[in-house]
């Protein structure tokens, strides 16, 4: 097959920097191929992509050596609107790519520019929006959009595009589980249509991987430290060498002793064996089940209603509790409310109706300042929210501004936790999205809440920062702190939620634990969540879902076999 990618001995390095970012990179990608690059924050991964498309060296300057080749081009001898004739990018900060006023005007824009008739540029576009189930959002603005649908609204542009490579950027951060698996879907079945060659940028393994990839490639510290399938690396433990996170399901195996070199365990429906399901049961019954317990109300929701017209409610009855050091998952497809009902707690935003209680204070009439007082709010996208120039600065900012004295020594404790202390003085433009979602989490944990609301949190983060930064959070609630995590990653409300509320349509559907919920079937299809590899290794071993998923936890929980 033919090379359509082609890196030799490339080594890059970021005018800014001391050390190059890239090292002596050798790699090769076949025309046609689907090929997962993956790596920690920091690993190269994300650079790496910025030299395919053309952001490294036309948007971010640097210096090279060695030779990139794609589709018979170097990116650098040419410019970028040429490379873009050769590969089509999804970025993952959303707000950086979209150019059009409406929706319909982004998705269009490469048709515009190819001087596609109106017609049928309009019914092409309308085609795209209609696959990502974006249509009904076509003469919308990108800024009203929740970070999933912006997300949905670049797979539909993307579809567009006559680049015979097509790079996806961590396509899978903003969306809900359900839409995450529609959309790995799709571009996999855009690679089977077109036979274009697909490169995708992610750490969320297992989504991914639930789809037939050809290779994986890790990177490390700038080196390309592993590639070969995906079965390859299982058996290697290659995946938590390096700090990634590994399908639920393959833990599970390693936890009650599967040999990874010589059982089943790839793909997840062949690892039905009877010598697997005796292992797995075994270590299930040897597990003891903790339940936790929390008896001291902290927040409470009362029937809350919200519209921003009387045509459309987007809140409808929202009622439930939040105790004192209880993390609690908030759950729910894109656009069933999730955001907008953190938005309503914190003042951001004003009620229809009901009331909300902290520490059995109605808070209903006060102000944003007197609520941010008590209740942190880190939202999704960081760009919202950062206004400072440096790191440090960022994070002072709320505690001088609150006359708090050891504003420094809090600021940098803080920017330590989140694994951001070493860059405290760089420009905050320095940072990767990633980077900027950790700094804001630190800003606000600063402040010291009584009650923590994270928008997303994980997102776009490796599994040791994740690990790092969950293992801080558990810390914080058992101060008595009452945490709610707005997130689509079931793993994270699986391994770290005491309990669950699922928001369909803007109404509560299920209150209960995270193990209850992601065990219902019709439930998590209702609400457009995914099941977990836990739920399907369960089913095909013929095995109790809840009880195999409270031994994981518990497992992990006790500190299991890292």
């Amino acid at each position: 097959m033919i090379n359509v990618v082609e890196f030799k001995d490339f080594t890059f390095k970021y005018v800014n920097q001391l050390e190059p970012t890239l090292k002596n990179i050798n790699l090769e990608i076949k025309k046609g191929e689907k090929v997962l690059i993956a790596g920690p924050s920091g690993s190269g991964k994300s650079t790496l992509g910025s030299c395919l498309n053309g952001i490294v060296p036309f948007s971010k300057e640097g210096g090279f050596k060695g030779t990139l080749t794609v589709n018979g081009i170097e990116p650098y001898e040419t410019s970028i609107f040429d490379i873009s004739k050769n590969v089509g990018t999804v970025l993952q900060d959303q707000d950086g790519q979209f150019i059009g006023l409406t929706v319909g005007e982004d998705v269009s824009f490469i048709d515009e520019n190819n001087l596609v008739p109106q017609e049928e540029m309009i019914r092409d576009t309308r085609s795209a929006l209609s696959t990502v189930a974006m249509e009904n959002f076509i003469n919308h603005s990108p800024g009203e959009l929740s970070g999933g649908q912006k997300q949905s609204v670049s797979l539909a542009g993307i579809m567009r595009s006559s680049a015979d490579i097509l790079l996806f950027d961590e396509p899978l951060a903003n969306l809900d589980p359900y839409s995450g698996k529609h959309a790995m879907k799709l571009i996999c079945d855009i690679q089977k249509k077109t036979g274009k060659t697909i490169i995708v940028i992610e750490h969320r393994i297992e989504d991914v991987l639930e789809q037939d990839f050809d290779r994986v490639i890790i990177l490390n510290k700038g080196e390309v430290v592993a590639n070969g399938t995906p079965e390859e690396l299982f058996r290697k433990d290659m995946f938590r060498k390096y700090g990634l996170r590994e399908p639920l399901y393959i833990e599970a195996l390693k936890y009650s002793g599967v040999d990874l070199e010589k059982d089943s365990i790839y793909p997840i429906t062949e690892i039905g064996t009877i010598q697997n399901i005796e292992k797995v049961q075994k270590w299930c019954d040897s597990i003891k089940i903790k339940k936790n317990e929390f008896k001291e109300n902290i927040l409470d929701i009362k029937n809350i209603c919200f519209s921003y017209n009387e045509e459309k409610s987007i809140l409808k009855d929202v009622a439930f509790s939040v105790n004192k050091g209880e993390i609690l998952a908030l759950l729910g497809n894109n656009g069933a409310g999730k955001s907008t009902l953190c938005k309503v707690i914190t003042g951001i935003e004003k009620e229809t109706s009901g009331d909300i209680t902290l520490l059995n204070k109605s808070i209903i009439k006060e102000s944003i300042k007197r609520r941010g007082e008590k209740i942190g709010f880190v939202m999704q996208n960081p760009n919202h929210m950062i206004t400072q120039e440096t790191l440090l600065q960022e994070v002072q900012f709320g505690l001088k501004i609150r006359g708090i004295k050891d504003y420094v020594e809090k600021a940098e404790k803080a920017l330590e936790v989140c694994g951001l202390h070493e860059f405290r003085h760089w420009p905050v433009t320095s940072l990767s999205y990633g980077q900027k979602k950790r700094l804001t989490i630190a800003a606000i944990l600063a402040l010291e809440p009584e009650v923590l609301i994270l928008d997303e949190p994980t997102a776009g983060q490796d599994y040791k920062r994740y690990k790092e930064f969950m293992s801080f959070i558990k810390d914080i609630a058992k101060k008595g702190v009452g945490i709610i995590l707005i997130t689509h990653d079931m793993h994270l409300a699986l391994e770290y939620a005491n309990r669950a509320v699922v928001l369909c349509n803007g109404t509560i559907v299920a209150n209960n634990t995270p193990t209850i919920i992601l065990g219902e079937k019709e439930l998590m299809e209702k609400s457009n969540l995914k099941e977990t590899s836990l739920s399907q290794m369960a089913k095909i071993m013929k095995l109790d879902s809840e009880i195999l998923m409270n031994s994981f936890i518990n497992f992990e929980n006790v500190g299991g076999i890292r």
